[in-house]
């Protein structure tokens, strides 16, 4: 299917370096025209099929898309790409949109021969909204290709594994977990039914999975709502966790329930092609609460205020170089200079090593809430609060969460006192926002802590947060 589609690319002018965003749930199609697009040369940009118009306007003009394949039931999109106009081809599946392409007529013969550079570049992935510097992550072949290589190894993965997978590839851990079991010719069981947690389950036993991926979200849902006892879970052999820190609590409740599965805690940034470190189970014990070691080929450094590399269990920024680092922000050179010093990664993140090289993490410059498996800036939330004409300020957060991780909070300041019905506020963010962003809770107050510069002190609106 990828072949046919890169022929069928090539035959009606899809240029190399071209853009093509993939906007389609986890599916057989979904990985046809990504792969498919790489071997035609061209950039493929993975959109969250869950946002709005308002968003994937922003990303089909930021990356200048040129394709665009996506479900002809995705109003959203397909609005968004209506306002692009007539320079975006559209592709669709699930049936023909007005003016589109059936995604099954975009067929030709393609035998690969002319497949793209490993350091051409592959990929755009978005790791914020709409507001500020536009953050479109770009990663070439061999990032890609590196990174995949390291998880294989550490993981051991081969062909006779299976996974059930539950994370969106367009997002950069799901992403991994398509292209490590590709790699090795493993089986990918898809599975969107974590709304009915038992059902994943079913399907992990179902199909004798040896492997499952999750955030700490979805271990925190599995635990909480479902026996897993009562499922014979014996084929795992191992879990993955990332996209954010899981509580100590909640990994040794999951070791507990599954004793014979190998948990491995991993770090990564969607800069970094997702992996950064992983920690090896047998190290979990002894190093619990950390993240692990660097990955093959990767290298940490743990910098101070000045830039000075920090000693053992001295606090500081975390740094990483490797071939997985990305080329840069799409269209963003400012941005890129800002994260990249020599090769370099500022990863933003806050931590120390310890005497053996463990990573330990602290926290996050960055204000981006990770919310279950989701990022989400507080800017893209507060613009929308911000519409509401009785509404002077507001302040979104992230504060911790059992289930999510972050949950997102709100902070309204009215224009006169008692001026603001929080019920309207969520309803106006149903409106105008994916679910994801909604805020869980909503606080009206006085005014909002600032620094003399003016500036939001955010840590201690987290700080006020009581449920």
């Amino acid at each position: 299917m990828a072949r046919r589609f890169a022929g069928g690319l090539r035959a009606a002018g899809f240029a190399a370096g071209a853009r093509l965003a993939l906007g389609l749930e986890n599916s057989a199609e979904y990985v046809a025209a990504y792969y498919g697009t790489l071997l035609a040369g061209g950039i493929v940009v993975p959109l969250n099929v869950s946002a709005k118009a308002r968003d994937f306007e922003f990303w089909l003009r930021h990356c200048e898309a040129s394709w665009m394949v996506c479900s002809a039931e995705n109003r959203e999109l397909l609005s968004a790409a209506a306002l692009v106009g007539t320079g975006l081809r559209v592709v669709t599946t699930s049936g023909v949109a007005s003016g589109s392409t059936a995604f099954a007529d975009v067929a030709g013969e393609c035998d690969g021969s002319a497949a793209p550079d490993a350091h051409a570049p592959a990929c755009i992935l978005y790791t914020s909204g709409t507001t500020g510097s536009p953050k479109g992550v770009l990663l070439s072949q061999h990032n890609l290709a590196s990174n995949t290589d390291a998880i294989v190894d550490y993981l051991g993965l081969t062909s006779a594994d299976c996974i059930v997978c539950v994370l969106p590839f367009y997002y950069s851990y799901g992403n991994s977990v398509l292209h490590t079991h590709v790699k090795v010719g493993a089986k990918i069981v898809l599975d969107d039914s974590l709304v009915y947690p038992h059902k994943v389950v079913e399907n992990i036993a179902r199909s004798g999975a040896t492997g499952f991926a999750g955030v700490p979200s979805t271990f925190a849902l599995l635990l909480g709502r479902v026996t897993l006892k009562d499922f014979d879970l014996s084929s795992l052999r191992y879990l993955t966790q990332a996209g954010g820190a899981m509580s100590v609590a909640t990994t040794q409740k999951l070791r507990a329930a599954l004793p014979h599965a190998r948990l491995f805690v991993m770090y990564g940034q969607t800069e970094a092609s997702a992996r950064l470190t992983y920690l090896p189970p047998a190290d979990l014990d002894r190093k619990l609460g950390s993240v692990g070691v660097a990955l093959q080929g990767v290298d940490l450094e743990v910098r101070s205020e000045n830039g000075e590399r920090c000693p053992a269990l001295q606090p500081g920024t975390v740094w990483t170089r490797g071939p997985n680092v990305m080329q840069g922000y799409w269209n963003n050179p400012a941005a890129t200079a800002a994260t990249l010093l020599d090769g370099w990664l500022n990863t933003g993140d806050i931590g120390h090593l310890d005497a053996d090289g463990f990573l330990f993490l602290a926290g996050r410059r960055s204000d981006m809430i990770k919310t279950g498996a989701h990022r989400v800036h507080p800017k893209d939330v507060e613009e929308v609060i911000e519409e509401l004409a009785e509404v002077a300020e507001v302040a979104v957060v992230g504060v911790n969460d059992e289930m999510l991780g972050q949950a997102i909070k709100a902070f309204v300041v009215p224009k006169t006192a008692g001026g603001v019905d929080v019920m309207r506020v969520k309803a106006h963010c149903r409106q105008r926002l994916a679910n994801y962003k909604i805020p869980k809770y909503v606080d009206l107050v006085g005014s909002l802590p600032k620094t003399a510069s003016g500036k939001i002190r955010r840590h201690e609106l987290v700080e006020r947060h009581t449920e």
